[in-house]
């Protein structure tokens, strides 16, 4: 089970770097579903806390505005591979006995890989396509999707684990159709 959370939090990180790291930090001090071990306890210092909220209302605002969204999906590039990194190897060491280097490698690979998906493969799309009018009820959407991630990786992991491997199909099968009807009209 705390794979499946490891990999949901994750996975949470690459579209919202605070959301992850600031729901397993106010679980973790306010409740006794699980405690942070060292060095990731320090997540749960109410200072640490404050600044994580500080963060997301920070990313939430800057992701909203045209143009600036797209630095600061650059800046990201750095920030949701760590978060991803971190928020795995902290609920992964206290759930399961996995190694700390393959923890950080899992979340650092799982968090990047939903980042360039999105910034690199949604978002320029999302742009294109409606300039840039749809940009911000999709970064509403990822919001929404990022904290429900996180909270259910933690509340409920296999269900976290079912949504992605779904959510990772459907993502196939829609680049596949997209080709598929791309490469059909180039024929044409």
């Amino acid at each position: 089970m705390g794979i499946f959370s490891a990999f949901g939090l994750s996975a949470s990180a690459g579209l919202n770097a605070y959301i992850p790291l600031f729901t397993i930090a106010v679980i973790a001090h306010f409740t006794d579903w699980f405690k942070l071990k060292a060095p990731f306890d320090t997540l749960g210092n109410p200072w640490i806390i404050i600044l994580l909220g500080v963060l997301i209302i920070i990313e939430f605002l800057a992701d909203k505005i045209p143009a600036v969204n797209h630095i600061n999906d650059l800046i990201q590039t750095l920030v949701r591979p760590v978060a991803g990194a971190i928020v795995f190897a902290a609920s992964a060491r206290v759930l399961t006995d996995i190694s700390p280097i393959l923890s950080l490698a899992c979340g650092l690979f799982v968090a990047g890989g939903v980042h360039v998906a999105k910034a690199g493969l949604l978002r320029p799309a999302v742009t294109a396509t409606t300039g840039g009018i749809g940009n911000i009820p999709v970064s509403i959407a990822e919001d929404i999707v990022s904290s429900v991630t996180s909270f259910f990786a933690i509340v409920l992991p296999v269900l976290v684990a079912c949504l992605l491997s779904l959510l990772t199909a459907l993502i196939i099968f829609w680049l596949w159709r997209r080709s598929r009807s791309y490469s059909k009209s180039t024929v044409s």
